[in-house]
């Protein structure tokens, strides 16, 4: 089973490297941001694989604090996004 959780890892880590191309290539803000959001909950469900593969309570820890941060950083580009956009309203 343990080799099992450390393929999965290792397949979501192969997401993350096709997800990079996202961030470096895409067209807008927005798809950065999703692609930046891809490498938050995917990086929280590599710590959890490793984890249970490994039987690292800790790691749990360190995925809780990613899933927060990712969240945090959602809402924030979600609000600066809304500002900018009402102020093109605004002046336009």
């Amino acid at each position: 089973m343990e080799m099992l959780y450390l393929a999965l890892a290792l397949f979501l880590l192969l997401n993350l490297v096709a997800g990079m191309w996202r961030v470096l290539r895409g067209p807008t803000a927005a798809d950065r941001m999703l692609a930046a959001q891809l490498f938050g909950t995917t990086s929280v469900a590599v710590l959890l694989l490793l984890a249970q593969a490994e039987a690292l309570a800790a790691l749990r820890d360190v995925a809780l604090i990613f899933a927060l941060l990712a969240a945090v950083t959602a809402v924030a580009f979600v609000r600066r996004a809304w500002h900018e956009r009402v102020t093109q309203q605004d002046h336009g």
